[in-house]
């Protein structure tokens, strides 16, 4: 056998190299590198050695055991049926033993190698010997057979790494062909959906063709198929339409062959396409946001959301609120923009919706209220003119019991609003709902004017609309037209007839004379005020009234303003939303639209909404929740703040944060003239810088409407000798309106005067509080210059403004830093006392300087 290396008889032997080489040098062979070679000699050598070192004896050889051993281990991965791998540890032993005898003439090695089974991989296998093989002497077989294996070993490990990499290489040219397969699919589908596209555009461009040669050749169009049906098949024809099995688009016919194979192909392929990247979205984030609304923002599933969160620490739901700030982090963490919207936002939205109107607008009819004394033929009026109009018209609208309605004339039409009393007109100009135009005043001939009608005709001025009055009862033989305008004229309302700007209209309410000149009087009046709403686009109006039905839940009257109100619609009123699920006229049947001047009664809001709030048409139902929602949680705040706006205490306090200049005052009094006395007499307190304002005067005790009123023009009720009866102390305690009772009239213009000294400014003046002189000037490390002084006039204190004066020149005005007796500091030194004075921020003191302390005092200013 040839010579080995010792680093080659280490592997084959299964020793160490280290514990070779201690071996070879106790057998005394000269071997000290692995490389150096070991000839068949120094094998023997060595044998004999070990042999020696174990005890054994030639005797004794014949019947010696040698054993070889070997182990190696590796490891495996096996697949499991719950998809995840498992790793299982291999430990393969070999086993050689060599038996020396005399009368053996050969000698043969076995290898037995213990390869597990596949139903024992689990499990560490060992190598068994079963046979032994017997052995001569000779030692250069052992040697021989063993390099025979180990090469044997190194061809066999050679071509398992051959096999793998062919196997690799094989693996990666079959993922090779895969994909271009695919891309070659794909470029396919690609060109066919092109080649579609291409025939669907030029069968787009023949149809438009033909529409065109129709047009020409016949002006009308046949009655069987419209332009709109014409349109709608064009546009049908540019959708991609998912097709069966056999190639048919569904609801349609099979393609034709040849040129429209490739677009039957295309057309079975959906039109989507997977994103190349990710999409970045802003994504909106109020105050409070749920976790389910706020994934369906950022257009992911809940449970990232939720994944999200429990990354950051915090354990949510899918139902749970979260503040701003997690919201934010949230968004951020998923890879989108955040922005951070206000509390006012959605209010905000919406005021912005209705200011950039720039939508075209027509002439719309005028809307009328018609207001009186009790008993003065107002019913009347209006029983006549629906009844004469409405019924003997094609007018549509809505009947009395409602509230509005609308009549037709040769001139055009009037909307009426039949409001429950002074009380419902005021509350909703107090909710800043302008929904009157026009006010028709009714004054009867025979009774004149009344306290109700003064009241009417101050709740038309407060709220800027002109008059018409009606002069109703003619047909009476007490009847006297001059007696009403004289005493209309002492309200400033004066007529036409006498040099004035109001309409004076003689009716009679049981025979209808008059009635005409009265319409025509209201549309004159409505072409003076031009008049113009857009027809077009989302409607928005003002609830006239509302209740809760029995049979159909909440109703509300809803005067249209502007736009087009829709069944569907998604409608906001005030804390109510909802979709309108009916809309309703006159003698209860359903209309599909509305539009402006257009009273409805509306069905499908959430509740009842108030008398004035605005209605207004969004665009989802979830932005109405938001904003209803937003509004519901401002109540509170909003009702505290209304209570507080006409707190007579509270005057300069609004002053101070640029509210109210102006008293306003209701005065009620026991005879008129203690009211004109009054009214005189506070009139007279006004000066340019704050002014008494009379919203209304009167006699008799103070009533709900009367409280109405206060609260719109954020009035003092005034109660001179007058009370309140229960129902407006009711109002005035829920409203914060405030009601003062006097008897004495000197009472009544003393508070008054200390609430307009109160809006007057205070006026600031300064007072000298002492001076001291400078003798000299120290240096401090903590303090800089400190100047010892005399005080020479008043008191020098600590905490009052300084100035520096150097020959009765101002060259520094501040603050003292320090103020100090001897060592201690003092809070004030007196007059003839010396001091040491530090002045902040100021090192530039000298001997002879004044120290001069002031302090700024508020003179109060009276009237």
């Amino acid at each position: 056998m040839s010579t080995v290396t010792v680093k080659q008889l280490s592997e084959i032997v299964g020793t160490p190299v280290e514990r070779l080489l201690e071996q070879l040098k106790e057998a005394g062979i000269a071997v000290k590198d692995p490389d150096q070679q070991v000839s068949d000699s120094q094998k023997m050598q060595l044998l004999e050695h070990l042999r020696q070192s174990h005890g054994a004896s030639e005797e004794g050889a014949g019947k010696q055991r040698i054993t070889l051993k070997r182990r190696s281990t590796t490891e495996l991965k096996v697949g499991s049926s719950t998809g995840r791998a498992k790793t299982i540890s291999v430990e393969v032993r070999k086993k050689r033993t060599i038996v020396r005898g005399a009368s053996q003439g050969a000698a043969t090695t076995a290898e037995i190698p213990a390869e597990p089974p596949a139903a024992e991989m689990q499990q560490v296998s060992e190598a068994s010997s079963a046979d032994t093989d017997v052995m001569t002497n000779k030692s250069a077989l052992l040697a021989k057979q063993l390099e025979e294996d180990r090469k044997r070993l190194e061809e066999a490990r050679k071509q398992a790494d051959e096999g793998k990499l062919a196997e690799d290489q094989a693996r990666q040219e079959q993922e090779e062909l895969k994909r271009a397969e695919a891309e070659r699919r794909e470029a396919e589908a690609r060109a066919k959906r092109e080649a579609e596209e291409a025939e669907l555009r030029r069968e787009q461009e023949r149809a438009k063709a033909e529409e065109a040669k129709a047009e020409k050749a016949k002006p009308k169009a046949k009655p069987g198929k419209s332009r709109g049906d014409r349109d709608d098949s064009a546009a049908r024809k540019e959708l991609h339409v998912a097709s069966d099995k056999r190639g048919r688009r569904k609801g349609g016919k099979a393609p034709a062959r040849g040129r429209g194979a490739a677009g039957g192909d295309a057309a079975s392929k959906h039109g989507f396409a997977k994103p190349t990247a990710p999409i970045v979205r802003e994504v909106a984030v109020p105050e409070v946001i749920t976790v389910a609304e706020l994934a369906q923002r950022m257009a992911v599933k809940a449970s990232e959301v939720i994944k999200a969160l429990i990354g950051m620490g915090v354990m949510a739901t899918i139902n749970q609120s979260l503040d701003q700030d997690t919201a934010v982090l949230v968004v951020e963490e998923l890879g989108h923009t955040p922005k951070v919207t206000g509390a006012d936002d959605v209010e905000t939205h919406l005021e912005a919706q209705i200011e950039d109107d720039q939508r075209e607008q027509a002439p719309r009819p005028p809307v009328v209220t018609i207001m009186g004394h009790v008993d003065h033929g107002k019913t009347s009026l209006l029983d006549y003119i629906r009844r004469a109009k409405v019924a003997a018209g094609e007018a549509g609208g809505i009947t009395q019991h409602i509230g509005a309605y609308h009549v037709d004339t040769d001139k055009g039409s009037v909307t009426f609003l039949d409001t429950p009393g002074h009380a419902a007109f005021t509350a909703m100009r107090a909710r800043g709902a302008q929904a009157t135009d026009v006010v028709v005043l009714v004054v009867a001939a025979d009774d004149g004017v009344m306290p109700q009608t003064i009241e009417a005709i101050q709740h038309a001025r407060a709220a800027g609309v002109p008059l018409v009055v009606a002069v109703n009862k003619i047909d009476k033989p007490e009847a006297d037209l001059d007696r009403v305008r004289t005493e209309l004229s002492a309200q400033e309302v004066i007529s036409e007839e006498w040099g004035g700007d109001t309409q004076f209209v003689p009716v009679s309410a049981k025979t209808g004379e008059g009635v005409d000149a009265l319409l025509e009087a209201i549309l004159l009046q409505a072409e003076v005020l031009e008049l113009k709403a857009p027809f077009d686009g989302p409607a928005s109006g003002v609830v006239i009234e509302s209740s809760l039905d029995k049979g159909r839940g909440p109703v509300a009257t809803v005067l249209v303003q502007k736009g087009c109100l829709n069944r569907g619609d998604i409608l906001l009123s005030g804390q109510e939303f909802g979709r309108v699920r009916a809309m309703l006229d006159e003698g209860g049947r359903e209309v599909t639209s509305a539009g402006p001047s257009t009273p409805v009664v509306v069905l499908g809001l959430s509740g009842t909404p108030n008398a004035g709030d605005d209605a207004l048409v969004v665009a989802d139902d979830r932005k109405a929740r938001e904003v209803a929602e937003f509004r519901q949680a401002k109540q509170r705040e909003a009702k505290l703040a209304n209570q507080q706006a006409a707190k007579l205490d509270n005057l300069f306090n609004h002053m101070q944060e640029g509210g109210v200049q102006t008293v306003n005052l209701l005065l009620k009094a026991d005879v008129q003239g203690s009211a004109e006395a009054l009214r005189d007499a506070l009139q007279k307190l006004s000066t340019d810088e704050v002014k008494v304002k009379i919203v209304s005067s009167g006699v008799g005790g103070i009533a709900e409407s009367d409280v109405n009123l206060a609260l719109a023009s954020q009035a003092i009720i005034i109660g001179f000798n007058v009370r309140a009866d229960a129902a407006a102390r009711r109002l005035a305690a829920d409203k914060g309106v405030d009601v003062r009772y006097y008897s004495v009239i000197y009472e009544v213009i003393d508070d008054v005067r200390q609430a307009l000294s109160g809006l007057l400014s205070p006026e600031l003046r300064e007072q000298i509080v002492g001076l001291a002189q400078v003798r000299d000037v120290f240096r401090s490390s903590r303090m800089g210059a400190v100047a010892g002084c005399l005080v020479i006039e008043g008191v020098v204190r600590r905490g009052n403004p300084i100035r520096v004066l150097r020959d009765n020149v101002v060259i520094y005005e501040g603050e003292l830093e320090s103020l100090r007796r001897f060592k201690d500091d003092v809070n004030e030194v007196r007059v003839g006392t010396e001091c040491g004075i530090a002045v902040k921020n100021y090192n530039d003191v000298r001997s002879g300087d004044q120290i001069e302390v002031f302090e700024k005092i508020e003179v109060e200013r009276s009237l």
